[in-house]
């Protein structure tokens, strides 16, 4: 990044209203004593409880900790003995040439505890335990094109019961106690690059990561994410602020929204499309961000009233350019997207197969690119969902089962294609196809043509 010096630009006010959430708990009081264990947030803080239904699960790190992980698979507390964490009242003398140890009143040593670190290494050995009454996402099946007009895929697998090998080891990017609008113009600065993080969330995921390493392979540039300073000034050089105000429109409110998606085909055959279902949920696509954060950027906000102002990310034009050939990287959970002369043009996180049905491997071609496709469903083709026995025509729309766009495959009933669930993208996996976000997909659709190829790596 050629222009990566500090600037005077201040972060507050380049994300203006968008502000930090407390901790739950601040129970760190010198020289308290505690019982049993506690659970410790990356930055130090204590959480008394865990607030029901949220949407979290424990894992165990490779040191046996037990690990609070949110639905990204960020850290929310490390779990710790009490009497571990909080210090006794330290004498200042050192112990041996560690000036962090210190004897006690009965000559013991002790160490001061600091803050939990807030990741799991990649290499980490993590047995999930779901917290009780906390159900994960049910799986709905996917079918199978009988023509140009209509896309198919497999059901998704949204969490394999066997273990899934490790993606190859890369150096882990640790973030230095930044806020969720210092991560949000992270993810902004990369989408805007080119090299898409997923959905705008405020979290330093997998995806934000594998998009950096994207970044120095496309540019050649070193990107320090801890120098907020100077994305946020490379920011104001290639659009403006990160986050913005936006009024919503007449139109926005509108619609037309479909009341719910159901699950069983037949019933999803009978609507008129597969429209969004609320305000929040378009506007969330429109802005490449996760609904769940629209609505906690813009609290007691009413997205159905035109004229309501609210705060919005501001992700930039779409890449354009030409693309000669795509690399679906199964072990990155990656797709790569290079012109002719060997330059990547762009990078997108991407669910790529499975164990049970993998995607395949070696060269295949794009055939055809469809916009707002539609979805047969067949039965004798794919598998059975339900009790439906009779091939079913479902209508297009983002909600559909290949989202917004269907990049058909020379290798029958395989493509890249959209979603309705973005937010999954790159932590669940596929049955064969490339599943990106609905952005992603049509901003790659934009880009390529008939005859492009598609390579599959392990």
């Amino acid at each position: 990044m050629n222009r990566f010096v500090k600037s005077g630009l201040s972060l507050a006010a380049a994300v203006l209203a968008l502000t930090a959430v407390a901790p739950v708990a601040d129970a760190q009081q010198y020289g308290r004593r505690e019982r049993g264990v506690v659970m410790v947030t990356p930055d130090g803080a204590i959480i008394d409880y865990v607030p029901p239904g949220a949407d979290v699960y424990y894992t165990r790190d490779r040191n046996g900790n037990r690990v609070l992980v949110d639905r990204y698979g960020n850290v929310v507390a490390t779990e710790m003995q009490a009497r571990n964490y909080y210090p006794r009242p330290p004498v200042r003398e050192t112990y041996g040439d560690d000036p962090y140890y210190a004897e006690d009143s009965e000559g013991g040593r002790y160490r001061e505890r600091g803050a939990v670190t807030g990741a799991i290494p990649r290499d980490a050995e993590i047995q999930r335990e779901p917290l009780d009454d906390q159900p994960y996402p049910g799986t709905e099946g996917q079918g199978y094109p009988p023509n140009e007009n209509y896309a198919s895929i497999e059901p998704d697998q949204q969490f394999p019961t066997q273990p899934q090998p490790a993606p190859p080891s890369e150096p882990v990017i640790t973030l230095k106690g930044k806020s969720k609008p210092e991560i949000v113009a992270i993810q902004v600065f990369l989408d805007r690059a080119g090299v898409s993080p997923g959905v705008i969330d405020g979290h330093m995921g997998s995806n934000v990561t594998k998009a950096i390493y994207a970044y120095e392979q496309m540019t050649g540039e070193k990107l320090d994410p801890n120098n907020t300073d100077a994305i946020l000034e490379e920011l104001r050089l290639s659009g403006g602020l990160p986050i913005v105000s936006y009024t919503i429109t007449p139109t926005d409110a509108a619609g037309p929204y479909v009341a719910q998606i159901p699950e069983d085909y037949s019933q999803k055959a009978l609507l008129p499309s597969m429209g969004y279902t609320s305000t929040t949920e378009m506007l969330a696509e429109r802005f490449h961000m996760d609904e769940a954060f629209l609505k906690e950027m813009n609290p007691g906000a009413d997205f159905t009233v035109p004229g309501t102002v609210i705060k919005v990310v501001n992700p930039g034009q779409n890449k354009a350019g030409t693309v000669a050939k795509i690399l679906a990287d199964k072990a990155k959970k990656q797709v790569f997207a290079y012109d002719d002369a060997g330059k990547l043009v762009a990078a997108y996180p991407a669910s790529i197969g499975s164990t049970d049905t993998p995607s395949p491997s070696g060269l295949v071609n794009v055939e055809r690119v469809a916009l707002n496709p539609g979805y047969t469903y067949n039965p004798r083709i794919n598998f059975q969902q339900g009790a439906n026995d009779k091939i079913l025509n479902i209508p297009p729309g983002p909600n559909g089962p290949v989202g917004t766009v269907w990049i058909a495959l020379s290798k029958p009933t395989y493509g890249i294609h959209g979603t309705p669930e973005p937010s999954k993208i790159g932590r669940t996996q596929s049955h064969g196809c490339i599943r990106l976000t609905n952005w992603d997909a049509t901003e790659l659709a934009k880009m390529v043509k008939p005859g492009v190829t598609v390579e599959f790596v392990d």
